[in-house]
């Protein structure tokens, strides 16, 4: 298995930390004191980046556990700049909240591929072999059965 440095897992740390307490500034006042009792897109935004900054927090105790939450966080992020953030600024333009959420998903663009590790990330989702897709065959013979279970 990539051995992961020490200072890598501490990068890992701070981009937990930053995010979660990003997202905690940003977004748990209106998750506590809703500016209003409608569900509608924004609660939705609301709890699922409230959600996001709880689990960022649980990085700072398994930095590589929770290494698939910081992949959403980039993939999510270039999906938006070049799904809606690119289009609008080549068609009518940015306006003022595309603008902060386009200065926002940048700066996650820039530093979420220089927290991974890189290559434990290739090695654990990429050439690691996945979990089985059904269940273990069962032994067809006595000697069968014996040959798996004299271990």
């Amino acid at each position: 298995m990539t051995e992961v440095s020490i200072t890598r897992l501490y990068v890992l740390r701070a981009m937990y930390l930053f995010m979660a307490l990003g997202l905690l500034v940003n977004f748990w006042p209106s998750i506590l004191f809703p500016p209003d009792l409608t569900a509608g897109p924004k609660s939705v935004i609301r709890a699922l980046l409230g959600a996001l900054a709880l689990i960022s927090l649980l990085g700072l105790r398994y930095p590589l556990q929770l290494i698939p939450i910081l992949l959403f966080e980039l993939l999510w992020k270039i999906i938006w700049v070049v799904a809606s953030a690119w289009p609008m600024w080549a068609g009518p333009g940015l306006d003022t909240y595309a603008s902060e959420t386009l200065f926002a998903c940048l700066m996650g663009i820039i530093l979420v591929p220089l927290a991974l590790p890189w290559d434990y990330v290739f090695h654990q989702y990429f050439r690691a072999s996945g979990s089985r897709w059904r269940k273990a065959a069962e032994p067809t013979s006595k000697a069968a059965f014996q040959e798996t279970h004299r271990k």
